[in-house]
């Protein structure tokens, strides 16, 4: 690993309202979303498990972060209303939501449905 701070490629990925379309929407295979904000305390919790999946699940799903107080755009798009909210999208498509804190087991199972 290089010197300089956090593997970038096994962090999640930061998402916003210019970059989603591409980062997510026209990303062939699983992506799972971490829809967040920095005064959420639930969110602060999952934060270490997010983390966890992105490295768990590294070069096989993406797995990002989207603020949603500096991203309202694509939050109101998915009707995110309380946070933590958690999307798991296949080839662009939503497909699977989480809302509130889960352990990651419960959340890796849910990736693997769908890596399958």
């Amino acid at each position: 690993m290089m010197s300089g701070g956090r593997d970038t490629m096994t962090a999640p990925i930061e998402l916003t309202d210019a970059n989603f379309q591409s980062e997510v929407k026209e990303f062939e295979g699983v992506a799972l979303v971490d829809f967040w904000a920095p005064w959420c305390g639930p969110c602060r919790m999952m934060a270490p498990i997010i983390a966890d999946l992105a490295r768990d699940n590294q070069g096989v799903v993406k797995v990002g972060k989207l603020n949603v107080d500096e991203n309202p755009s694509t939050a109101a798009e998915f009707g995110i209303m309380s946070i933590p909210t958690l999307i798991l999208f296949k080839d662009g498509r939503p497909v699977d939501k989480i809302i509130g804190v889960q352990p990651k087991g419960a959340i890796q199972q849910r990736i693997e449905r769908l890596k399958g």
